[in-house]
């Protein structure tokens, strides 16, 4: 799977960036940048640029997994809320 890279890029000034070795682009994280050499140059890496890949994605999919039900949580509970809510007024 290739996605499409934008090529206009913009590093606000006196902020520092990581960029990719390989094509040129800048990041904000270097979380960010062995995401992208692994999404996007995994052909190209080394044995050990494929492992940090790897031990990068398997974090942020676990960040992702813990917002999501934190997110469900929330929603869970706004939904009750309103229901009990509209429960008490409704009744008065």
């Amino acid at each position: 799977m290739t996605m499409t890279i934008a090529t206009d890029y913009h590093v606000p000034s006196g902020e520092s960036a990581y960029e990719c070795a390989y094509c040129g682009c800048p990041f904000r994280s270097e979380e960010y940048l062995v995401l992208h050499r692994g999404l996007q140059h995994g052909d190209e890496l080394t044995e050990g640029e494929v492992e940090e890949f790897y031990d990068t994605y398997e974090e942020e999919t676990e960040e992702l997994k813990h917002f999501r039900l934190k997110a469900l949580g929330v929603l869970v509970l706004l939904y009750f809320g309103f229901l009990f809510i509209y429960a008490i007024v409704g009744l008065s």
